[in-house]
């Protein structure tokens, strides 16, 4: 090919030096007739060498789609945090006045994910409480669990939060207090243990459903059931849970518990946000009456400026005793925090909180403490 190539170039430019040494001979000018028919000549020659070029396959040069089903590569994070809530507060509780220092739910945690195909990946989360109250040592477990993500959903087998504070506790819990929600913490879950979990989202929607099977207690079958829809979009949080329970005085079954809730919550403004969570409870006993009762929790938090937030309670609750009967321990009453923020990962704040109950004597608090948050990522 190179060999063509060349003869045929030698070929058109001895053609065209030979008229042109011809020409000046005659001793005839060079027109522009001349020159133009030299262009021409050249770029045919041109069109012709550029023919004689191997052409290059497309096939080769272009670069091969993806398979589908090609997986990603494997990515490693583990996030290592830690959060300090410590108290001091001045308390008056059944009528007896101390100062104490307490905890806000002080704890640390790992949590550890690999993805390590499309849509796949491995959880390990471990959560233990310090006790700042008493010694400041490590203390009860709060999550300890591995889960896998699929495709088809998230399957998590361990100490996990339920669906009904996933979706209802969590969005009226925004005070600095170990007892918030105030109305929804003296009967309702928080952890469980012995918990298999299932998670689905889709779009604004995710469905949450566990079950805790304890085979050591009990009637080693289904210990607890809770489910739970909820909706989140632009600011808007809605959702509402059913779970069921049986309760138990050592071996023996006394009835189950049952409790419809539902919850909303919303960003009014960049400032204003406001949640609401409302749960209807039946306790179902073999060998007495059966009973109703209920907890109302009203959370508001109000940006007052770069560094200040006001946030206020109002909650009820109705442990479907009759007022008379003493074993009724039904409250309600409210609370209020100044909190100031002169750092992301530092809170300082000021509460007031007081609690009127039906056949005991008020509760009533002013504290203030700290939280110092702390959290960091290593991703490989």
């Amino acid at each position: 090919m190179k060999t063509a190539t060349r003869s045929l170039i030698a070929v058109l430019l001895s053609s065209s030096l030979a008229q042109h040494a011809l020409a000046a001979e005659e001793n005839s000018p060079v027109t522009m007739e001349d020159i133009k028919a030299l262009e021409a000549q050249l770029a045919e020659l041109k069109r012709r060498f550029l023919q004689q070029l191997p052409q290059k396959d497309e096939s080769q040069s272009k670069p091969k789609p993806a398979k589908a089903n090609q997986p990603k590569d494997a990515v490693h994070t583990v996030d290592v945090y830690a959060t300090m809530r410590p108290t001091f507060g001045r308390i008056e509780d059944r009528g007896e006045n101390q100062y104490d220092v307490r905890d806000a739910l002080s704890h640390a945690g790992v949590k550890a994910t690999h993805r390590f195909n499309d849509d796949w990946a491995a959880e390990l989360h471990g959560e233990w409480s310090i006790d700042v109250q008493n010694t400041g040592e490590f203390g009860r477990s709060r999550r300890a669990y591995t889960a896998l993500v699929t495709p088809f959903g998230r399957f998590g087998i361990g100490k996990q939060r339920p669906a009904q504070y996933l979706f209802i506790a969590e969005y009226v819990d925004i005070f600095n207090h170990a007892n918030s929600p105030f109305a929804y913490d003296p009967e309702s879950i928080f952890f469980v243990d012995n918990l298999l979990s299932y998670r689905l989202e889709s779009g604004p929607l995710t469905f949450v459903a566990v079950g805790q099977f304890d085979g050591a207690g009990n009637e080693n079958n289904n210990d607890l059931f809770n489910a739970g829809l909820s909706y989140d979009k632009d600011g808007l949080h809605a959702a509402i849970t059913y779970q069921m329970n049986e309760v138990y005085d050592q071996q023996t079954q006394l009835g189950e518990n049952s409790i419809w809730a539902a919850a909303f919550a919303y960003d009014f403004t960049d400032r204003l946000y406001g949640a609401v969570a409302y749960q209807d409870k039946t306790y179902e006993r073999h060998n007495i009456a059966d009973r109703d009762g209920s907890t109302f929790d009203l959370s508001f938090a109000y940006k007052l400026s770069k560094h200040y937030k006001l946030k206020t309670g109002y909650f009820d609750f109705d442990d479907g005793f009759a007022e008379s009967d003493p074993n009724n321990q039904s409250f309600d009453g409210f609370n209020i925090t100044l909190e100031w923020l002169p750092t992301p990962p530092l809170r300082v704040h000021l509460e007031y909180l007081t609690k009127s109950y039906t056949n005991d004597q008020d509760f009533d608090s002013l504290s203030v403490g700290f939280r110092y948050d702390f959290r960091t990522s290593i991703k490989y």
